[in-house]
């Protein structure tokens, strides 16, 4: 316990008055979270919805593929978007390899298939005959969608909570897209794994650890409460 004490008493006070490359670190940290996240969404969500609702040959191929996504491997997406942006790459005419974009990219992939699977999971797991219902009582395609990314809401942000989770923590693709390079794309889960070693005990590491930890719950504690509101929103379909 004298241990733990110890690197405690050296890591508060570093994260109390503010040490500017925690900071740092942290600002990198929640940009990429936002970013990453809110791109993974965009792009995420029309395809979960098309699997969710549509009703096309394939579509459990489809399904089956999004479900094994969920485990690619962090170091894989890194090679392949760097590969991809390197300057002998399809696109390495955007010059953004070893940048704080390319991390953007490589978080936004990891975060995409928890959108692009749990989204058409939570809107299956809806109550037989209510999108039919729906669909009689003439909702169009987007009307139709609006509606059952309500209803499966609590589904449908425990999407964007796994999705928020893997652009925090992941950091693999990080350090192989963006270089890990200190005060610009470096972010706290790459940090830490820079500032830790089996012999010098640096407090750095624990203000990290400790930071990185404060972050993911309170990102996560903060969507959890919007998961769990409940209000009434009414639709109304115009009748052909």
């Amino acid at each position: 316990m004298g241990y733990v004490w110890d690197q405690l008493r050296g890591a508060i006070p570093l994260i109390v008055h503010g040490d500017p490359y925690i900071m740092g670190l942290l600002w990198v940290t929640l940009k990429v979270a936002v970013v990453s996240t809110a791109a993974a969404l965009v792009v995420g969500l029309p395809i979960g919805l098309a699997l969710g609702l549509g009703r096309f040959r394939g579509r459990r191929t489809l399904q089956l593929l999004a479900n094994a996504s969920l485990a690619l491997p962090s170091v894989v997406v890194g090679i392949a978007v760097l590969l991809l942006l390197l300057p002998q790459g399809a696109f390495g005419s955007l010059r953004i390899e070893f940048t704080l974009q390319a991390v953007y990219i490589a978080q936004a992939v990891l975060a995409l298939p928890f959108v692009v699977a749990l989204t058409p999971a939570a809107i299956q797991g809806l109550p037989p005959g209510l999108l039919d219902q729906a669909r009689a009582l003439g909702a169009g395609r987007v009307q139709l969608g609006v509606f059952a990314l309500h209803e499966a809401k609590i589904g449908v942000m425990a999407a964007v909570i796994a999705a928020l989770g893997a652009t925090v923590a992941e950091v693999g693709a990080v350090i192989i897209v963006g270089g890990n390079f200190q005060g610009h794309d470096e972010t706290l889960a790459s940090a830490l794994l820079e500032q830790f070693n089996y012999t010098a005990h640096d407090p750095y590491a624990t203000a990290i650890a400790l930071v990185l930890l404060a972050v993911i719950l309170v990102l996560i504690a903060t969507l959890t409460l919007i998961q769990q509101r409940t209000g009434a929103v009414q639709f109304r379909f115009r009748t052909a």
